[in-house]
């Protein structure tokens, strides 16, 4: 988006330099990433950086107010209702279409925001590979909020560990190395000692927790929660002691019911010029004469599972439970840049929050991105692209 800093990363790019990268990532944990990683990183101006910043906190403002709380019980389905919901979301992720409004200025336009965690871990290794790896201009970075490498590293071992020793501290999933995401988790236990482990493998004893550590049954007093309902459920094939609804003696981050709370049931709720026009199903009694121009989501599905782009009544008529979906006007994603043959590359940015505990709140701390040619921005849709996927935006320190 700086275009001399465009011109001269593309002319220095070498498909040496980013093959290196990647197996520079590789071999770092031993594990082959599973999701493309894209040939570029993305490079933002001041001026943009700042309406991000104030589109992102105006979400986060209105997702941590008090009145939120109550506003967003009814999201969590009573049968998967997990106690000891610690009142907020440790982790905060926004997520942002880049498109330009009818001025032709840049416009960040809200696709979803999520209290779950995202790529804390994964962020940070893959940016300092693009650094490690191109010709970077050496002012910029990818930290945001006064954030550094040093800053950022203190907060999020405070957030997950919160004090306790990294034995006692777990990242929670199913099956952990299986998920296409696991290199977030290898990089996790690097950066902070803590194990993933798989929820079969908990044990527990009345209210407590335990797991097996190089043989020793070791007490859980934390989880950092990575564990979906969505794909908890139908898995009854793994068999487990611990099914998260119990009441336990540990404490979490971030607690399960917060994936309901901010998602996209929280979208309807919004109200901005950052966030396009979104209804629930269930309240919708006529269908909107360009019904073309909207796209139909599920409410807690994961990674763009079960969006219907181009929607039809027939589409509508469809959905049994309405109350679980939503009608969203579509955005309109403009080029961002342009490859090295002259093709425009669309751009989202995921703007990620970390709990402050003596501020009572989440904080702006760093990015992820995802570069697309294809119809929707996941990694998933672009397989047969090059200069997509998973990608870090770099900001001016100053």
């Amino acid at each position: 988006m700086i275009k001399d800093i465009r011109k001269a990363y593309n002319e220095n790019f070498t498909q040496e330099r980013y093959e290196a990268m990647k197996a520079d990532m590789n071999a770092a944990y031993n594990y082959e990433i599973l999701f493309r990683l894209a040939e570029t990183p993305v490079f933002v101006d001041n001026d943009f950086r700042d309406i991000l910043i104030q589109a992102g906190n105006e979400i986060a403002d209105f997702v941590q107010q008090p009145a939120f709380l109550e506003m967003s019980e009814s999201s969590i389905p009573k049968e998967l209702y997990v106690p000891n919901d610690p009142k907020h979301t440790g982790m905060l992720a926004i997520d942002f279409a880049i498109c330009k409004d009818e001025n032709g200025n840049w416009l960040p336009q809200l696709i979803e925001v999520q209290g779950f965690p995202s790529l804390y871990a994964h962020q940070v290794f893959c940016s300092e590979m693009y650094q490690k790896h191109f010709i970077m201009p050496d002012d910029f970075t990818f930290f945001l909020n006064g954030y550094d490498k040093e800053k950022y590293m203190a907060h999020f071992r405070e957030l997950i560990l919160n004090g306790h020793k990294p034995e006692n501290v777990i990242l929670l999933e199913i099956e952990p190395y299986k998920q296409k995401t696991a290199i977030d988790f290898y990089v996790t236990e690097g950066y902070l000692g803590i194990k993933s482990v798989c929820i079969s493998e908990l044990i527990l004893e009345g209210k407590r927790l335990f797991y097996m550590l190089n043989g020793v049954k070791t007490p859980i007093y934390r989880l950092y929660n990575r564990v979906i309902f969505d794909e908890l459920t139908p898995r009854t094939d793994l068999k487990r002691q611990f099914n998260l609804t119990e009441e336990v003696e540990v404490e979490w981050v971030s607690h399960p019911n917060w994936f309901f709370r901010i998602s996209k049931y929280t979208l309807p709720f919004l109200k901005s010029k950052y966030v396009p026009e979104t209804h629930f199903l269930s309240e919708i009694t006529e269908y909107p004469a360009d019904l073309e121009n909207y796209v139909l989501k599920p409410l807690f599905s994961f990674a763009g599972q079960g969006v219907i782009l181009s929607v039809t009544p027939e589409d509508i008529e469809k959905v049994e439970d309405k109350a679980n979906w939503i009608l969203q006007k579509k955005v309109k994603y403009v080029p961002i840049f342009e490859d090295p043959e002259g093709n425009g590359v669309k751009g989202e940015i995921r703007l990620l929050y970390m709990y402050d505990k003596n501020l009572g709140k989440c904080v702006l701390a760093t990015n992820l991105g995802r570069l697309s040619k294809g119809a929707m921005i996941g990694v998933r849709y672009n397989k047969d692209f090059s200069w997509v996927g998973g990608t870090t935006y770099f900001f001016r320190k100053s």
